[in-house]
């Protein structure tokens, strides 16, 4: 008697423990994000200034408790005014008018996500590789001018995902990023892409 008492009490502890660990592990393993992206281009002659006309979306799954691997897609478009000036071309031709400035990406690829805990509040790292699709425009008052080119894509990101309904993967995400993409284009003078900003989105 004593001996099965013993054994009910080991089961009890083991069933316990267990269930203490099991309620400590994630929840789902896969995660899916998407939201508002305000991004910013720098180090390049075209197009300087930040904009909040952009969007993402990105989903992963967890291959263990705090690594991630994934997909992403997202797209900026940057617009800048250029004040009336005259332009003279190789030929001895010359325009004068003012004229807007617009570069549109649009980058893809695969992430890999670390993620420092996975209860409610979840800060994580992320590093993100692909292609970037960019097309450049200049707009005058009566004609436009474009380019467009392929270009490979790297982007660090930091941010957290924030849970706080109980037992529900609906969350909220804030996450601030660098990316370098290799499009040129000679006619427009890009060699290269920085761009820099953060992103606010929801997480499930």
């Amino acid at each position: 008697m004593k001996n099965m008492l013993r054994y009910i009490a080991v089961a009890a502890i083991l069933a316990l423990g267990g269930g203490i660990v099991a309620e400590a592990q994630p929840g789902r393993r896969f995660y899916i994000d998407a939201g508002w992206q305000f991004n910013g281009t720098f180090g390049n002659g075209f197009v300087k200034n930040a904009s909040g006309w952009g969007a993402y979306a990105e989903g992963g799954y967890y291959i263990l408790p705090r690594i991630a691997a994934g997909a992403f897609l997202s797209y900026n478009t940057n617009n800048e005014y250029i004040p009336r000036h005259t332009t003279v071309y190789p030929d001895g031709s010359a325009l004068t008018t003012d004229a807007n400035n617009s570069l549109f990406q649009l980058p893809f690829g695969a992430t890999l996500r670390y993620r420092l805990g996975w209860k409610t509040f979840q800060p994580y790292a992320e590093a993100k590789v692909g292609a970037n699709y960019s097309r450049e425009y200049t707009y005058y008052p009566t004609i436009a001018a474009r380019d467009s080119q392929w270009g490979f894509y790297i982007s660090p990101e930091i941010g957290f995902t924030w849970h706080p309904f109980y037992k529900s993967n609906f969350g909220f995400q804030l996450a601030v990023y660098y990316s370098y993409a290799t499009n040129r284009s000679e006619a427009f003078g890009l060699n290269g892409i920085n761009n820099a900003g953060f992103k606010l989105g929801v997480s499930f």
